[in-house]
């Protein structure tokens, strides 16, 4: 790969940036437009009008041409390369905006329906996400099916033109505010575990659909269960064949371990080491040699994900796993690191803290993108197996009817 930046790069990171510089403001130092969803202490009413401002620039960003920038032109996209798209998160990055609220949809279901879904579900769902009409949240992982996330026992059975949904999942990022969801349900019990799964695009305000917030250890509720009980879903939404969910599951996973190991760091290098200056700790040898490992993982992350980024219109590959585990390290190590500056300081919290507990959130935090996408023990198995060609484990009931594994 070619580091340095053609012509055309420099030009359009310029219009980028002419363009940004007109439509928002640049970031202060220390602020995270993002801090909303792993910070706690926010005044009642304030998640609803971080979802409006999302909502808002979304729709900026639509109306101007830079919403979906790989996405197709016919649903509302740009048509442009990964490399453009690149450059505008890491431009926006700069600015005091967040469509966060988003990720899910246009970076995880968009291109799910884009690879996966009719031509009626296309022209219904895809430009509405671009235009920041519908959030979108993820319904796979339940109680009993998180890492082995095939074992799942939410079922949908057929009654004619529609499915009848009932049971529970867990870990959902936004229910609480999402519109649509797309599901994973559980549609042949005869079939082994991985062939019995078909994959619905469900409205999340239909009669029998009840989100719990959950409360988290940073103090707010991003995450949430969500209870189906007789939830009727058309056959029309349903994505992908019968019982080939497993499939549409797997496209869906790759763009989230692209998306969580390739949107960057909310903290930049410099911060962190303005942090260490003013924690009295920057002259320690021990703590440069630190701050050194933190800046080289940062570059290689974001090499990972130019990488994973530049063969995506042909399909992500392993790139994906190899990308979602490097950050997931880069988290626990700058999670650490971030505490370990501070010195007894990284005890305190709140207004006693530096940055008013910024760091000490971030380093509670962590845990929500190293297990979403699949934990760092299950990226290494994808690596070991389907890149190094190891081994697999053992997997007494992979052809076993999954009626007979349940029980």
């Amino acid at each position: 790969m070619d580091f340095e930046e053609s012509a055309e790069e420099r030009a359009f990171r310029a219009e980028v940036r002419a363009w940004l510089d007109a439509h928002a403001r640049r970031r202060e130092p220390g602020e995270d437009p993002e801090e909303f969803f792993f910070a706690a202490g926010h005044e009642p009413g304030a998640e609803a009008e971080f979802v409006a401002r999302s909502k808002e620039w979304q729709r900026t960003l639509f109306e101007h041409g830079w919403a979906g920038i790989t996405w197709p032109r016919e649903w509302g996209g740009r048509g442009g390369a990964g490399w453009q798209q690149r450059i505008f998160n890491e431009e926006q990055a700069r600015y005091a905006v967040s469509a966060g609220v988003f990720a899910v949809g246009i970076g995880m279901v968009g291109p799910t329906i884009i690879a996966w879904g009719t031509d009626e579900q296309q022209r219904r769902f895809l430009p509405a996400m671009l235009r920041g009409d519908h959030i979108w949240c993820q319904l796979f992982s339940e109680p009993g099916a998180g890492s082995d996330l095939a074992g799942l026992r939410t079922r949908a059975e057929r009654d004619g033109d529609e499915w009848v949904v009932n049971g529970q999942k867990v870990w959902t990022s936004g229910a609480h505010f999402s519109d649509w969801g797309l599901l994973l349900a559980r549609s042949n019990w005869d079939a082994p575990k991985h062939r019995g799964i078909t994959a619905f695009l469900v409205d999340m305000h239909s009669p029998g659909v009840e989100v719990r917030p959950l409360r988290q250890i940073t103090g707010i509720a991003h995450f949430n269960e969500v209870f189906l009980t007789d939830v009727r879903v058309p056959d029309s939404h349903r994505l992908g064949p019968v019982d080939g969910g497993w499939r549409v599951a797997q496209t869906m996973l790759a763009n989230e371990r692209v998306l969580i190991g390739g949107g960057g760091a909310r903290t930049g290098f410099g911060e962190i080491v303005e942090l260490a200056r003013r924690a009295g700790t920057a002259g320690d040898p021990l703590v440069r040699q630190e701050l050194a490992r933190c800046y080289t993982r940062l570059q290689v992350l974001k090499w990972l994900g130019w990488r994973a980024r530049s063969r995506a219109g042909g399909g992500l590959g392993p790139e994906a796993s190899v990308l979602k585990l490097a950050a997931s390290l880069r988290q626990a190590a700058d999670g650490d690191l971030v505490l370990a500056l501070q010195r007894a300081a990284g005890m305190l919290a709140g207004a006693d803290a530096h940055d008013d507990g910024r760091w000490q959130q971030q380093f509670l935090s962590q845990w929500s993108s190293r297990i979403g996408g699949g934990t760092e023990q299950i990226q290494r198995n994808v690596i070991g197996e389907r890149v190094l060609g190891l081994p697999p484990d053992v997997r007494v009931d992979k052809d076993v009817p999954f009626r007979d594994v349940a029980g």
